[in-house]
């Protein structure tokens, strides 16, 4: 079941858009990740994968993670600790609840799309857009 194709390249292209829209409102920088597996939790394979992907050398410190392992069924959201050290613990349940919905009918693309536009929205209230925003992160979906 995993392979990059997991995607088609429409998908892929409309969750990158996602990203990319959802970056214009926030400095903050959000990246997806799906994984070939995940023996542990969906939390500590994203916090694995975030450091690999080096999520944690942003300048505020607020990057954001979709970690999700198809095989598996795990799926996470993982903030840096410059978002989490300003938002309520429940944070991104909301997003969460939201994703799955959709990846309970096989509608994984548009779960994430829906996701990212959302997290992009309430990142913009702790970590607005700056005028010099630099994107640090790749907006591609990486595949490992």
């Amino acid at each position: 079941m995993f392979k990059k194709s997991f995607f088609t390249n429409l998908q892929k292209a409309k969750i990158k858009e996602a990203v990319q829209k959802a970056e214009l409102n926030t400095s903050g920088e959000i990246r997806v990740h799906i994984s070939k597996s995940c023996s542990e939790s969906a939390l500590d394979c994203a916090t694995f994968w975030f450091e690999k992907l080096e999520m944690h050398k942003t300048d505020q410190r607020n990057g954001v993670l979709f970690f999700l392992s198809p095989k598996n069924k795990k799926f996470a959201i993982l903030g840096d600790a410059g978002i989490n050290n300003k938002v309520p613990n429940n944070f991104w349940d909301e997003i969460k609840k939201t994703v799955l919905e959709s990846f309970k009918k096989d509608q994984f693309a548009e779960g994430l799309e829906k996701g990212i536009l959302m997290a992009g929205e309430q990142l913009k209230q702790h970590f607005p857009h700056q005028k010099d925003d630099i994107n640090e992160l790749s907006d591609d979906i990486s595949f490992g």
